[in-house]
């Protein structure tokens, strides 16, 4: 018992308590009063309030003889774990029908009549949480459960809601989460914490983690965000906005590092009620529903303090934030230690892919990077699944604390609604399945009884397959790679798969597709955008129209869409340079984006067409040229991310590179200025025909080994007919790829590739070498194969005696 038990304080203010307190007033109640008092003047805003003492808890459960009662339930419960619901209501009925103690109560209403004296109300309102002794604790999470009761006004009522928040310690999912984790139930105790509320009802509030949760990236901050209380949020009930901010530049504050800005649905908030009702749901408007909740500014000022944090920790956490809706103040009002990537191996990277597809259900955010399948069971709420089996996939429309015991039996968990940091989406992290949340209609899609196959494994996105699909997984000891003068970095194209290679020893990305962003996240076509007064087709129009919807100026959309994509990337592999190609659609692809039929000429053989650097300068894509450059720019100037370099494909002739690099000069984004460099491919014979005339414009080559194959030989690389000739490792093409090394180098130009063909061909990758090449870009399920691989040759190189070994190339891959 400490010193202030003994003394017969029961309550103590969170100014007077630090995280040396967790015995006192648990990890929640201790992490406040730490913040308050330590880091108040760095600019973390935490509301006041006061917190009950584990001995106060202990002297209510003596003062009413509950302790052995207790113990004899919870014993009728390892006795038949079936009996959990009836158990937990059972103690939960105890703990709420005692009193508390006449020392307890007292303190509690003087304690508040200060707060009331501090605030200047009457009756202020205030948040009344519970916090366990055994809370928060760096390997365990109790998130959610135990009580929260928010705009508690009055004496009288502070106190009902104490006694709740002590029955609350028996919540069914609590029971079972200690059992499971070997907590002693009897010696866990109790703190409630009161807090001035935030007026969010009016305002808005969310959760923030300074860790990217589903892939571990260690340099994000990932923001949820709605209108109204935080409980729908941490509750799943409302698909938030999402905002991604890079920790590393958030220091400079020249610099807006936010990596991206989702917008939610956010169908629902929850605001102040009426009398019993002290809380109510009610919908938002189409306003709130199609606008951000946060400002640059504000988000930008949530992730400082979250930096701050974590700092003061040394370790990832997990943080509840609100936005008065009166002041516009920002508080902070929980963080506790993140869990679940805290508890992962280091130097461990482990992989998970489908080896076969089917037809698509649904899809909504992963949660984790697992895939598993099974039956489909179907519940509306938790009272449905007593025949539930280990091994089910649990769909349901939303979940709460009192969905735990089934969560721990699933396979996989699919949910209408919710975010990242939903009930599903923290509890289904912990125990390790994967999740996919904010589906919108899986409820209404999936077959109570189907079996389906969920997917995590394919980046952002989480997705549900119909049957039960083929899968592999494999653990890579990242330590066991070799190191190789030969740089190996990353071909990607999806933004969202970026940050799940971080842990791969890669130095850089070389080739990022920019084409992809357009299509599978942009849509339309850019110069739609720019024209769009002018455009014909009101169905076209429309759907451009829902598209930017929330954009005033259309081409800010492409943009900022853009800027986003390219950012991701970026950050994925920061401060190595990342090289982004410029968009290198043929004329038919970029005809098939909304609103592209009009701007692009239909011909015949679109491979060496208008593609290309011959796009950039021409008038039927020059304005759309232009905010491609204008979105890189913004990478490298707004957000900070200068280990961008631009890639040119495609450029057939020395004065077509000219005319490029005077657009793009135009746009603000000029070669040299601020570190600027740009690259080109070498995919057709000219670039390696003139290669001194190349290098004087361009600061590197890239080789794109399809193109230059199809070129150099003649052969349409589609073609099936002729198949068996096309291969990069013909004589004329590793000629032609030596040459370029050779001359590139005593221009002084780095030289590197990015294509299959070492992948696929262990003698390929051995010869680029041999040939001196600088780096080789791939794509990540092929790096741990090609990294043995390179580093053999490199070997071979130096002991001629040493021929490399062909059989390294059947060394699995990650997925």
């Amino acid at each position: 018992m400490g010193k202030d038990e003994k003394n017969g304080r029961p309550v103590r203010w969170l100014s007077e308590l630090g995280i040396d307190d967790i015995p006192l007033v648990g990890g929640k109640n201790a992490s406040l009063g730490e913040m308050i008092s330590r880091l108040g003047p760095h600019g973390v805003t935490v509301p006041e309030g006061f917190a009950t003492t584990a001995g106060a808890y202990r002297a209510f459960v003596a003062a009413n003889d509950l302790e052995e009662r207790i113990g004899e339930q919870l014993a009728r419960y390892r006795e038949d774990p079936e009996r959990l619901h009836e158990v937990g209501g059972t103690i939960r009925a105890l703990l709420a029908g005692a009193a508390l103690p006449d020392g307890l109560e007292q303190a509690l209403r003087a304690a508040y009549a200060e707060l009331a004296d501090r605030s200047g109300e009457v009756e202020p309102a205030v948040a009344v949480r519970s916090s366990a002794t055994a809370e928060d604790l760096p390997d365990a999470s109790f998130a959610g459960q135990q009580e929260t009761f928010l705009n508690v006004r009055g004496g009288d009522a502070l106190v009902e809601a104490c006694r709740r928040c002590f029955a609350s310690l028996f919540t069914d999912r609590a029971i079972s989460y200690r059992e499971e984790k070997g907590f002693d139930h009897l010696a866990v105790a109790l703190s409630v914490g009161v807090q001035r509320m935030v007026r969010s009802d009016c305002g808005a509030s969310g959760v923030m983690f300074t860790i990217d949760t589903e892939t571990g990236f260690p340099d994000a901050i990932v923001i949820n965000a709605a209108w109204g209380l935080g409980e729908t949020v941490v509750g799943g009930e409302v698909d938030p906005d999402e905002y991604t901010v890079f920790k590393p530049l958030l220091a400079d504050g020249s610099l807006r590092p936010i990596l991206g800005r989702r917008t939610g649905d956010k169908a629902l908030k929850a605001i102040y009620g009426d009398g019993a009702e002290t809380v109510r749901r009610v919908e938002t408007d189409a306003s709130e529903r199609f606008q951000r909740v946060l400002c640059d500014d504000d988000i930008l000022e949530l992730a400082r303090q979250a930096v701050v944090i974590e700092q003061h920790y040394g370790r990832p956490m997990d943080i509840e934030w609100a936005r008065d809706g009166i002041s516009g103040e920002l508080y902070i009002v929980q963080a506790r230690p993140e869990t679940v990537q805290a508890a992962r191996q280091a130097g461990v990277l482990t992989t998970h892919r489908l080896t076969e597809r089917s037809r698509e259900l649904a899809r909504g955010l992963a949660i984790g990077d697992r895939i598993a399948s099974g039956r489909v069971r179907l519940l509306r709420d938790p009272g449905e699944g007593t025949d539930f089996r280990r091994g089910d996939v649990l769909v349901a429309a939303v979940t709460d604390p009192d969905w735990g015991p089934i969560m721990e039996r699933a396979a996989a968990v699919i949910t209408d609604h919710g975010g990242r940091t939903a009930h599903a989406a923290i509890v289904s992290r912990e125990i390790g399945i994967p999740a996919v949340v904010g589906t919108g209609d899986a409820t209404a899609v999936l077959r109570d009884g189907d079996e389906v196959t969920v997917s995590c494994a394919e980046g952002a996105e989480g997705i549900v397959y119909e049957g039960t699909l083929a899968h592999d997984s494999e653990v890579v000891e990242l330590a066991d790679l070799p190191e190789t003068r030969t740089r190996i970095m990353l071909n990607i194209a999806s933004p969202a798969g970026a940050f799940r290679w971080h842990a791969l020893p890669c130095h850089g990305v070389g080739l990022a597709r920019m084409e992809f962003i357009v299509a599978s996240i942009i849509k339309v076509h850019p110069m739609a955008l720019v024209r769009f007064d002018e455009l014909e087709d009101a169905a076209v129009k429309a759907q451009i129209e829902a598209l930017t919807r929330g954009f005033e100026d259309k081409t800010e959309y492409f943009i900022d869409g853009l800027a986003s994509g390219i950012a991701q990337i970026a950050a994925a592999q920061y401060p190595e340079p990342v090289i982004i190609r410029m968009s290198d659609f043929k004329t038919n692809e970029y005809a098939s984006l909304v609103g592209g039929e009009g701007f692009e000429p239909a011909e015949e053989n679109p491979m060496i067409g208008v593609r290309g650097a011959s796009r950039y300068y021409r008038d039927l894509y020059r304005e759309g040229f232009q905010l491609e450059c204008r979105a890189v720019r913004r990478v490298r100037e707004t957000m900070g991310l200068d280990n961008v370099i631009v890639m040119i494909p495609f450029c057939r002739t020395t004065a077509e590179a000219d005319k490029v690099l005077a657009v793009m000069a135009e746009a603000g984004l000029e070669r040299g200025k601020r570190g600027l460099k740009v690259y080109v491919m070498a995919e057709i014979p000219a670039n390696v025909i003139l290669a001194e005339a190349f290098a004087e414009r361009f600061d590197g080559f890239s080789i794109g080994s399809n193109d230059l194959t199809q070129l150099t030989l003649g052969i349409d690389r589609d073609s099936a007919e002729l198949s068996d000739l096309f291969d990069e490792r013909n004589p004329a093409i590793t000629a032609m790829i030596r040459s370029l090394i050779e001359r590139a180098h005593r221009a002084g130009r780095p030289v590197g590739l990015c294509g299959q063909a070492p992948s696929d061909h262990p003698e390929f990758a051995a010869f680029l070498v041999e040939a001196g090449i600088d780096s080789i870009s791939l794509n990540p399920d092929s790096v741990v194969r090609v990294t043995r691989i390179v580093s053999e040759a490199e070997n071979a190189r130096e002991d001629p005696g040493a021929a490399p070994d062909p059989a390294a190339g059947a060394v699995p891959a990650p997925a």
